[in-house]
């Protein structure tokens, strides 16, 4: 005589696999997808960086020829300013303040150090975000 044995799952069986899925996922699933803030931190990176190379490549200009047109004196006692950050970064709202940023744009705070008399020393900006994100930029003084 043959039996007829069902192999496979029963409905419940498949039920149950389903809702301990359905638990671990709505538990998980918010810690992966919450990128907001490595987005702030490596957009306020970006600003940093962009900052960095445009005083580099400002510095430059500068050195080839003196007072080159469409270039900006970075001599003042506090070269980490709204002005001299936005004429060498385009696209980018700033403020002069400090501590976290409010609406789009970024803050950008003191220098460690002036450049007056200092052409081609290396003095830091601190750049933040509206979501508390925080980059320093590296910004080459220029005559």
């Amino acid at each position: 005589m043959k039996h007829n044995t069902q192999q496979g799952f029963t409905l419940i069986e498949l039920v149950v696999v389903i809702v301990i899925l359905g638990i671990l996922a709505a538990t998980a699933l918010p810690k992966f997808v919450n990128l907001q803030g490595d987005a702030g931190t490596a957009a306020a990176s970006g600003v940093a960086g962009a900052l960095s190379s445009a005083t580099v490549l400002n510095y430059s200009k500068r050195l080839i020829s003196s007072g080159a047109a469409g270039t900006t004196a970075m001599t003042s006692a506090d070269v980490c300013t709204k002005a001299n950050a936005e004429a060498l970064v385009q696209g980018v709202t700033f403020t002069a303040a400090t501590g976290v940023a409010t609406g789009s744009g970024y803050n950008i705070g003191p220098a460690s150090a002036t450049c007056a008399a200092n052409a081609g020393n290396v003095v830091t900006c601190a750049i933040q975000g509206a979501n508390g994100s925080a980059a320093t930029a590296q910004v080459t003084c220029s005559n």
